[in-house]
């Protein structure tokens, strides 16, 4: 049989029509174990970890088949609970397949000591973001005559003065004596610096 007379036959159609078929059963198996070993579809929604405990992670994550993988721990927020879930990745309601790991950050035990900072002569704007910075916070504002307006001319903490190198715990309020721009003094009216007359009568005799 010629060439021309076989692409031509029923045997070749056949035998086309075959190796189609073939081709969309392997095509359909190769789609359903991929989808079985990547599980896709199957998605699970991250629960909200923030204020629990890592043993406490770990428990409802195994429920979930998810994982997780601790961080580090950050500094002391007096809003959650010692040693408990500051910061998750990914967040609450997020959806996710199964055996993703969560990454959390854990609450240290309490707040770390700070040095205060110089803040002696310098005006409030520039005291307040080098508080901030330090994890610090200004606290009560008081003003005293002084010409320098809003220049920091002493520096309190719980109703004591402090200086700058004294240790504080983080977040603690320093409380601040400010200038208010006037004068210091003011000068007495001249009819009070007269000197004040004194009494010429004698004594009257007995």
């Amino acid at each position: 049989m010629s060439l021309k007379k076989y692409l031509t036959s029923r045997v070749f159609f056949g035998q086309v029509l075959l190796a189609f078929a073939i081709i969309v059963v392997l095509a359909y198996l190769f789609m359903h174990w991929l989808t079985f070993t990547t599980d896709h579809g199957h998605e699970i929604a991250v629960p909200d970890l923030r204020k629990l405990t890592e043993e406490q992670v770990e428990e409802k994550l195994d429920e979930l088949d998810l994982d997780y993988e601790l961080l580090d721990s950050v500094d002391f927020r007096g809003d959650f609970p010692k040693y408990s879930v500051v910061e998750q990745d990914p967040m609450p309601g997020t959806k996710v397949k199964v055996g993703r790991k969560v990454y959390i950050k854990i609450n240290s035990s309490g707040f770390s000591s700070v040095r205060i900072p110089d803040l002696i002569e310098k005006t409030y704007r520039e005291a307040v973001p080098t508080l901030k910075a330090l994890g610090l916070e200004a606290g009560t504002i008081t003003y005293v005559p002084n010409l320098g307006k809003d220049m920091v001319l002493e520096m309190r903490f719980k109703g004591r003065n402090v200086k700058a190198g004294d240790r504080v715990l983080k977040a603690s309020k320093i409380d601040l004596v400010l200038g208010d721009g006037k004068e210091s003094y003011q000068e007495e009216p001249a009819d009070s610096l007269a000197t004040p007359a004194t009494d010429t009568e004698a004594p009257n005799e007995q």
